[in-house]
């Protein structure tokens, strides 16, 4: 029986990587053209491509592994069914039910990982994309230029006579003109720094005027930093509880919390369609496998996206217990009354 576990399981395993490698690299290009649309909005290097990418990937795989299991799992019996095996293993008196408990340990492990990923891992990567995003996008702000128009930062007219290739301003004049007071800032040097999500302006070497109708006033400084500052709307994360018990974007996340439950149960869910697909007399059965693979995955997923809306938290059982009741009917029908 050992032999036989390893046999289907290794004819499993390499169908599982041969059907994921596609399923995968299809839901990257479309995270690419996702990622590339963000590039109108901030201005994105290779290597921050490649970091918003890295947040994405437990949402890819957590898409592609519950579709990757189901299709490799009827493929496998399918192969099986075709080389005529099944049929001298049920000649042997090997039970069909046998073949499921195969099955069952790969896919209640699958299960268990896709709910760490989207209960655990998805709300952190999440508030990092989104965080990151917020920042490019203030820094986009605060995007500043060598122009003899000048610049506006907050309250300030900044002039930068030159922009270095390492990112520094050289030659920085800034002007704030208040009710009863005027300051002027010149400086050698800027550049802008990161506090906590927080964009400032630090300046270096340089001298500072205030002069109103009572008095004036001259400051030399080495560094200056302008605390009239653009902040970066961070989200404040600490635990996943935390995440999904929020208040805010509370309709969202119950429905990606209801649709991904029963995702990471779609294993599960389908042990006895995989049986009564894969599972064929090639003498017999017209061989629409593909077809039914297709059918089953686009019933499962539009199920869950029209319930969802309308019955919230109990699509979960609507779900789950008439799934598993039909497809173990059809189980029993059609595989084990023949074999």
């Amino acid at each position: 029986m050992s032999r036989l576990k390893k046999y289907i399981l290794s004819n499993f395993s390499s169908l599982f990587v041969l059907m994921f490698m596609p399923l995968f690299a299809i839901a990257s290009v479309i995270v690419l053209i996702k990622l590339s649309t963000y590039t109108a909005v901030v201005q994105l290097s290779i290597s921050e491509m490649g970091k918003l990418y890295l947040f994405f990937f437990p949402e890819i795989i957590f898409y592609t592994m519950p579709i990757t299991f189901f299709i490799a799992a009827t493929l496998s019996l399918f192969k099986l069914s075709n080389d005529r095996e099944i049929i001298v293993l049920f000649a042997l008196g090997i039970k069909p039910g046998f073949i499921i408990k195969i099955f069952l340990k790969p896919a209640l492990i699958l299960t268990i990982l896709l709910a760490f990923d989207f209960l655990i891992v998805s709300p952190h990567v999440k508030v990092l994309s989104k965080n990151f995003l917020s920042y490019k996008k203030s820094e986009a702000k605060f995007n500043l230029s060598a122009s003899e128009f000048g610049n506006k930062f907050g309250d300030w007219l900044l002039y930068i006579g030159a922009k270095n290739n390492d990112g520094t301003f050289s030659k920085v004049v800034m002007f704030n003109k208040k009710k009863k007071q005027e300051v002027l800032i010149m400086a050698k040097k800027a550049k802008i720094i990161n506090d906590s999500g927080i964009l400032k302006l630090k300046l270096i070497n340089g001298e500072g005027y205030s002069y109103s109708t009572e008095k004036f006033t001259q400051t030399n400084f080495k560094t200056m930093t302008i605390n009239n500052t653009l902040k970066t709307d961070f989200i404040d994360y600490k635990q996943p509880v935390q995440y999904w018990l929020s208040k805010k974007d509370a309709g969202w996340k119950r429905y990606v919390l209801i649709r991904s439950t029963l995702i990471s149960l779609f294993p599960l869910l389908t042990l006895f369609l995989v049986a009564v697909i894969g599972i064929v007399q090639v003498r017999h059965q017209k061989l629409n496998i593909y077809l039914y693979i297709f059918l089953t995955i686009v019933l499962f997923y539009g199920i869950i996206t029209s319930l969802n809306e309308t019955f919230h938290y109990y699509t979960i059982p609507m779900v789950f217990f008439p799934w598993l009741i039909i497809t173990y009917i059809l189980y029993r029908k059609k595989i084990t009354s023949r074999f």
